[in-house]
C-alpha cells in the first residue's frame, strides 16, 4: 500500500500535467467556441467595431471639415463687415474734415462781419457826435433869419384868409 500512496499525486495540478494533450484540446475547444460565438454575434447584429470606428472617424472628419468651412465663411463675413465699418469710418472722417473746414470758414466770416459791424458802429458814433456838435454850434450862434418885408407878410396873410 505504501506503493499506491506514492503513485497517487496529492497535488491536483500534477494530475492535470499528466495528460497535457487533453488539457490542450480542451483549451483549444474553448478558444474556438469563443471565436465562433463572437463571429456569430457580429454577423447576427451586423456590428463590426472596425467598420464602426472607420465610419465614426470619417464622420468626425466630415464634421471637422464642415466646422472649418463655417469658420472660413464666418471669418470672410467678419472681414467684409470690418471693411464696411472701415469704409463708413473713412466717410465719417471725411465729412468731419469738411465740417471743420466749413466751421472755420464760417468763423472767419463771422469775425470779418463782426469787425465790419464794429467799424460801422464807430462810424455811426462819429456821425452822431459830429451831428451833435453841429447842432450845439447852431444853438450857440444867434439865428439870423431874414425878415420878409411887411407887404409880403400882409399879402400872404391875406391869401390865407381867402383860401
Amino acid at each position: 500500500m505504501i506503493d499506491l500512496a506514492e503513485d497517487t499525486p496529492s497535488n491536483p495540478l500534477l494530475r492535470l500535467g499528466a495528460q497535457p494533450i487533453a488539457l490542450t484540446a480542451a483549451a483549444l475547444l474553448l478558444l474556438i467556441a469563443g471565436v465562433t460565438s463572437i463571429a456569430i454575434w457580429r454577423a447576427y447584429t451586423g456590428a463590426a467595431p472596425e467598420t464602426d470606428r472607420v465610419v465614426a472617424s470619417r464622420q468626425l472628419q466630415v464634421r471637422a471639415t464642415q466646422a472649418s468651412e463655417q469658420l472660413v465663411e464666418k471669418t470672410k463675413g467678419l472681414e467684409a463687415t470690418q471693411q464696411e465699418s472701415i469704409d463708413q469710418l473713412q466717410v465719417v472722417q471725411d465729412q468731419l474734415q469738411t465740417m471743420k473746414k466749413l466751421l472755420a470758414s464760417q468763423q472767419a466770416d463771422t469775425k470779418r462781419l463782426s469787425e465790419q459791424v464794429a467799424n460801422l458802429n464807430e462810424s455811426i458814433d462819429g456821425l452822431r457826435q459830429s451831428f451833435a456838435s453841429v447842432r450845439a454850434t447852431e444853438a450857440d450862434a444867434p439865428s439870423v433869419t431874414p425878415r420878409k418885408p411887411a407887404r409880403h407878410r400882409h399879402a400872404s396873410a391875406h391869401k390865407r384868409s381867402r383860401g
